[in-house]
């Protein structure tokens, strides 16, 4: 196996909380029904998961929000549903095994993401 891509996005809470009030639809854009009903701290995280993916792949434009879906296993262990244009772009790279972190802790949410061939 060898690195593909590697991203990291930070994305502060407060400005996360005001940018979701200030666009009601905003939540629905973003995210998937199942992700939209986690609490704003998980969704910022989630949120800076997505960015992180998309630097990963390079940053390609047309990368689809929900084509991209975060979700938690048992264990709590969180994971990448890929689906659509982000597999796409996946597939094209090679990547075959996708490693996401997520934190937020101190008004601040991150996630860092390594794809592997």
């Amino acid at each position: 196996m060898a690195v593909i891509g590697v991203g990291i996005d930070v994305c502060d809470l407060d400005r996360f909380a005001a940018s979701m009030e200030r666009t009601p639809g905003l939540r629905d854009r973003l995210f998937t029904p199942a992700e939209a009903a986690r609490p704003l701290a998980s969704l910022a995280a989630r949120f800076a998961a997505k960015e992180a993916l998309a630097k990963a792949l390079g940053a390609p434009a047309g990368l689809a929000w929900h084509d991209a879906e975060v979700f938690s296993e048992e264990s709590g262990r969180p994971r990448f549903d890929l689906r659509g244009t982000v597999r796409a772009r996946a597939d094209q790279l090679g990547v075959v095994h996708v490693h996401v972190s997520l934190s937020h802790d101190a008004g601040i949410a991150s996630a860092v993401v390594v794809l592997e061939s």
